[in-house]
């Protein structure tokens, strides 16, 4: 028997499969130490996303708990909205005459309420950007709070500090762009390394899926380590990919059209027929956004307070078959009326491309799959600092390990 097993140990199959298994081994080291640089360099970066991120999937429910008395209202028996043309008049009378109107939120539920955004220039040429709230029923302003000035460095609410952490890392200017979008696409590169690393090369999956039972303190940060990369892996990859689309915009889209024709909304600009023309009102927009879509319910609504800026009303809710996601987006010329564009993916007109950027903002909110998918990038993003953390305990762990072999 033992004869038997020396001779099987000997064929040429079992030293090919040896040394094939020793190439990999090889390789894969190679990619543990891109994965280790990668991740000790943007560790850091990858937790302050992923903290900010998982704030911002309930920014709302924070914002209104953190400020009950503003942003929340109490519903009257046989509730309804009064118009939006009152609401948005409510808000205007709480502002200076040279506040501009650039954008508006939709209550989210019957207690919540009417979340209106101004742009005003103060005396010292700095601007002011104030969010005025409105009790959608009784149209009583309910409060207002400064959301910026552009002569802050730190924005002047908790919620604000999370949105510039989270898409700028608090860096002012256009540089922010391209140092957070190019830092997520290393961080992909850092999440698949990852997963090469992890792989079985010996096929013991059980060992690769879980953890190690009565493990020390080394294999428990190592397991750790493993299971929190793969099961957030399919969550992480979409919402890196997603917040690069939404920061640097002007260099995904040129790239998304070498394979399929998309348009931005953004690009959209209104043409004036004549200096000086008038131009509808905010609350018009919604109206025309209603005719397209009767059964959706406005979300954010942008306004067009720049002569070639456009209107563009967000709705959710809308139903359509074979279509999963229920947001659609209108492009309004803020002159004429006239639909610009529909960022709808159930259109027969609409090509891959379109589709493919219309799902990148519910993917990177969790919003595409409702609260299951809210709790999945919540979790994905407080996986973030556990990774960065037993990361770097791993990193120490294995140099002082190599330090006493030394010795």
């Amino acid at each position: 028997m033992n004869s038997n097993a020396n001779y099987l140990k000997a064929t040429p199959l079992h030293h090919a499969s040896s040394q094939s298994l020793t190439r990999l081994k090889a390789r894969r080291q190679r990619w543990l130490t891109a994965h280790l640089w990668l991740g000790l360099t943007l560790g850091l970066l990858l937790s302050i996303y992923g903290i900010t991120g998982s704030i911002l999937v309930f920014h709302a429910e924070i914002d209104e708990w953190l400020h009950p008395e503003m942003l929340t209202v109490q519903p009257p028996e046989h509730a309804q909205y009064r118009p939006l043309t009152e609401i948005f008049a409510a808000g205007k009378q709480a502002m200076p005459p040279n506040a501009k109107h650039n954008f508006a939120t939709y209550p989210r539920n019957e207690f919540a309420a009417f979340k209106l955004r101004y742009a005003v220039a103060d005396a010292n040429g700095s601007l002011e950007n104030w969010e005025v709230a409105v009790d959608p029923y009784t149209t009583n302003v309910t409060g207002k709070q400064l959301k910026r000035r552009s002569s802050d460095w730190l924005p002047s609410t908790f919620i604000g500090l999370m949105f510039e952490l989270h898409f700028a890392l608090l860096i002012p200017g256009d540089i922010s762009e391209p140092i957070v979008g190019g830092s997520a696409a290393l961080l992909i590169i850092s999440t698949l390394t990852g997963l090469i690393v992890w792989w079985p090369l010996t096929g013991h999956w059980r060992n690769a899926l879980t953890f190690k039972a009565k493990a020390g303190k080394v294999r428990f940060n190592y397991d750790l380590h493993k299971t929190s990369g793969f099961y957030t892996l399919l969550v992480m990859v979409p919402v890196l990919f997603s917040g690069i689309y939404m920061v640097l915009p002007h260099n995904v889209v040129p790239v998304l059209e070498l394979f399929s024709p998309v348009t931005y909304r953004y690009w959209f600009q209104s043409k004036p027929p004549y200096p000086n023309a008038p131009a509808i009102g905010m609350d018009d927009a919604v109206a025309i956004a209603f005719k397209q879509y009767p059964q959706g319910r406005p979300h954010w609504i942008y306004g067009a307070n720049e002569p070639t800026k456009t209107y563009t009303v967000c709705q959710d809710g809308v139903d359509a078959p074979g279509s999963i996601l229920q947001r659609r987006c209108t492009v309004i010329d803020r002159y004429s009326g006239k639909i610009l564009d529909l960022d709808d993916p159930s259109l027969p007109a609409a090509t891959a491309g379109e589709v493919f950027t219309h799902w990148q903002w519910p993917l990177h909110s969790g919003q595409a799959f409702g609260m299951t998918g809210r709790i999945l990038v919540f979790i994905t993003g407080l996986a973030c600092p556990v990774l960065f953390v037993t990361g770097v305990i791993r990193w120490r762990q294995k140099a002082t390990a190599q330090q006493r072999r030394k010795c």
